[in-house]
């Protein structure tokens, strides 16, 4: 007489893991084993036309790109943010040498505004033929510097006239000239750039007028 054969209960393994090992979120502790494999097929049920989690199909298009398109994405973001940040302090640099030059040149006109007299004390000198000897090379060693500042001399004699650098002292009129022109230099100006520090004092010759220049008649 045989006897009867013994069944093997069949194994059973549960997962007791708290953090799902796909989804990489923590699970209920209420949650049964059944609930699990529910909710682990319906999120990864993908192609059957259930929904799936965002997280979970961003994470599986980084899987599917690679990680070397995700290095190159973050270095695409990051040129561009350096790019910016280049283009910022450029310009914040290009701001600040530009105020700084300006600053420099009004120190420089406030400077030179003062050393008028002296200049004009050495042309009279000079007309009256006394700058000599020591007193010249005084005078060229004063005028090179200052012409190194930015100083430069405005009015001169035979150019066109202009009121925005010259002041008209005296008025003749002449069939010698086309056009108004300074003719004599009464008291140079000065001016540093586009700043007039003070404008020249000329005699201006303008032309004859047309009906001076008719021969009168017999």
């Amino acid at each position: 007489m045989s006897r009867p054969q013994r069944r093997t209960p069949p194994v059973v393994i549960r997962d007791n893991r708290r953090i799902d090992p796909v989804t990489l979120q923590p699970r209920r502790p209420d949650q049964t084993p059944a609930e699990r494999e529910t909710k682990h097929g319906s999120e990864h049920a993908v192609g059957k036309g259930e929904p799936v989690p965002v997280e979970h199909a961003r994470a599986e298009a980084i899987r599917a790109a690679g990680p070397a398109d995700e290095l190159e994405a973050q270095l695409a973001e990051s040129t561009a943010d350096l790019q910016r940040v280049k283009a910022e302090y450029d310009n914040y640099r290009k701001r600040v040498q530009r105020d700084r030059l300006a600053i420099r040149e009004v120190a420089v006109v406030n400077v030179l505004s003062g050393l008028l007299p002296v200049l004009d004390a050495i042309d009279r000198a000079r007309e009256h033929g006394e700058v000599t000897g020591g007193l010249k090379a005084v005078a060229d060693l004063l005028e090179n510097h200052l012409a190194g500042l930015g100083l430069e001399t405005v009015g001169t004699p035979g150019e066109p006239f202009d009121p925005a650098w010259h002041e008209a002292v005296t008025h003749e009129r002449s069939n010698t000239v086309e056009q108004p022109t300074c003719t004599t230099v009464l008291r140079h100006g000065y001016r540093v750039g586009q700043h007039l520090l003070r404008p020249a004092e000329v005699s201006v010759t303008e032309p004859a007028d047309q009906d001076s220049r008719r021969p009168n008649p017999a």
